[in-house]
């Protein structure tokens, strides 16, 4: 659905004389201005209290004071607007600051609200409720598309040859797909480069795990540039360590210990289910991978008869769950759990939760690039990682050596 239906097209070429692509451009530019001109008077509207003609609502003793002529740029070009001032100037421009010369950010605002999870209709009926203007759900998306060809670059870029750790899952959206909603899943790669420093590697949509699906992420990776990751942390997604040992076979994989026990737990009843956790923590909280099987024997004894199928779930997956125990207490504290990667989960899950249902994959993947970009700016350096990357080289010398 286009910004306007054909009567309105039709009414703005007879309005402007449209007879070439020019004259439209120039259309569009006084259109826009019309818009910028509109949010300055409904801030000052707002600053004063009542509309312009509407003086028997009038509750100050401030007034309008006329105006003054700007000339501002866009990226349709340079155009004219009536800056108005009140009598007592405390009126101060938001839409137009004072010294602002370029207005080209209304649109850097409205990817801003976009970004923040306000859907297109929310930014439609909050421009409307406080500027008083019409900009629609349609041009709102529209706005935001320009982002689509920066998410496209940022997904191709070159990467780095070596990381120390990458982190994988998934977040599951409701998404509209021929006239249905499904269910589909939001794949992303957290890496930490040899500096110490997290970075989002890619986004990738898809609707089910398989060896095959994460050998084509894992595969995207190697042909921009990837060719050794140390280690891998990642929740139990299915398909995964198949394709990763086709992909990276000299990978180091440590399935997270936080979703193990999750999924332990959902074989346990609420009651046993405190002195249950104590008993597993044993195993993954032990000092070294002896002890700890020898605390799995213990827990084993004790919860066997009555949860089989959460002892079973350490045992089937021991060789992948103990990855960890292979490195010092640094090392360990990086890779036994996938907290990075669900902290930013958590961010995504937030920025998108008001839309609950997206209407195509573009504006899903919309949404979770710009939370994405917005916590990347928040992210530090790792702690402890002079020591943490002391302890790679000794591990991993062969492979880091000529990097670091």
């Amino acid at each position: 659905m286009g910004i306007l239906n054909k009567e309105q097209v039709r009414d703005v070429i007879k309005l402007y004389g449209l007879k070439d692509a020019k004259g439209a451009h120039e259309a569009v530019k006084d259109m826009f201005r019309d818009v910028i001109q509109g949010m300055l008077e409904a801030e000052l509207e707002t600053e004063l209290g009542y509309s312009k003609y509407a003086y028997k609502d009038k509750h100050t003793n401030n007034s309008r004071n006329g105006s003054y002529d700007k000339t501002v740029s866009s990226s349709l070009g340079e155009f004219t607007i009536e800056v108005p001032r009140d009598r007592e100037g405390r009126y101060e421009p938001i839409a137009v600051k004072k010294g602002q010369k370029d207005v080209s950010s209304i649109q850097d605002q409205i990817i801003s609200m976009y970004a923040k999870g306000m859907s297109t209709r929310d930014i439609h009926r909050h421009m409307s409720e406080i500027y008083g203007i019409d900009v629609s759900a349609e041009m709102v998306s529209k706005i935001t598309d320009k982002i689509l060809p920066i998410i496209k670059e940022w997904q191709n870029r070159p990467l780095e040859a070596l990381y120390s750790v990458i982190y994988m899952d998934g977040v599951v959206f409701n998404v509209r797909d021929n006239g249905q909603v499904i269910k589909k899943t939001v794949y992303i790669a957290i890496s930490v480069d040899l500096q110490g420093y997290k970075d989002v590697l890619g986004i990738w949509i898809g609707e089910n795990e398989s060896a095959k699906f994460w050998l084509n992420i894992l595969n995207d990776l190697k042909s921009r540039g990837v060719k050794d990751i140390l280690i891998s942390c990642v929740d139990g997604l299915s398909g995964f360590e198949e394709a990763i040992n086709a992909a990276f076979p000299k990978t180091d994989i440590q399935r997270c210990i936080v979703h193990q026990v999750r999924y332990c737990c959902k074989f346990v009843s609420y009651k046993d289910r405190k002195a249950f956790c104590r008993d597993m923590k044993e195993i993954y909280s032990a000092p070294s991978e002896e002890a700890a099987i020898e605390a799995l024997e213990n827990f084993s004894k004790q919860w066997n008869a009555k949860y089989p199928y959460a002892i079973k779930s350490w045992e089937n997956n021991w060789n992948i769950l103990t990855t960890f125990f292979k490195y010092p207490q640094e090392i360990r504290r990086l890779i036994y759990t996938t907290n990075p990667i669900e902290s930013l989960n958590s961010v995504i899950r937030k920025t998108a939760r008001p839309k609950r249902i997206f209407p195509t994959d573009d504006s899903l993947l919309k949404t979770v690039y710009l939370a994405i970009a917005d916590k990347l700016k928040k992210w530090a350096r790792i702690k402890n990682w002079n020591i943490i990357i002391s302890q790679l080289a000794i591990y991993f010398k062969e492979r880091i050596e000529d990097k670091i």
